[in-house]
């Protein structure tokens, strides 16, 4: 389980980097979001993978999963979820005002506004 976990995590850290690195911005979009997805996945691994385990002791139960990388993670997904819609909302000005979704075009090449 914990060769396909961390499997699982370095092929989307590998994808979220490979679409940060692109040109579009609806790409570096998900990039972020894949990258996030990555850490949360990582965060979730440092609490050991237990199965049937309470999050939190009870009487004296010897085998019990670690609650903070949860808590971490649901932290995480927070923070993520208001950063993408940060990120798609910085995304969709900048389309509507260039006319394209590429992050390094000069202005000289972008479409004229349909209303000129």
């Amino acid at each position: 389980m914990e060769l396909l976990l961390s499997s699982a995590i370095g092929v989307m850290t590998a994808a979220g980097i490979y679409l940060i690195l692109r040109r579009r911005s609806f790409a570096v979009v998900l990039g972020t979001t894949m990258l996030s997805y990555a850490i949360n996945l990582f965060l979730f691994s440092t609490g050991r993978l237990v199965v049937d385990a309470p999050p939190v002791l009870r009487g004296g139960a010897a085998a019990h999963t670690d609650p903070l990388p949860q808590a971490l993670v649901l932290t995480a997904i927070v923070i993520s979820f208001g950063m993408t819609a940060v990120l798609v909302m910085m995304a969709l000005g900048a389309w509507l005002e260039g006319g394209d979704d590429r992050v390094d075009m000069p202005r000289d090449d972008r479409a004229p506004p349909e209303d000129a």
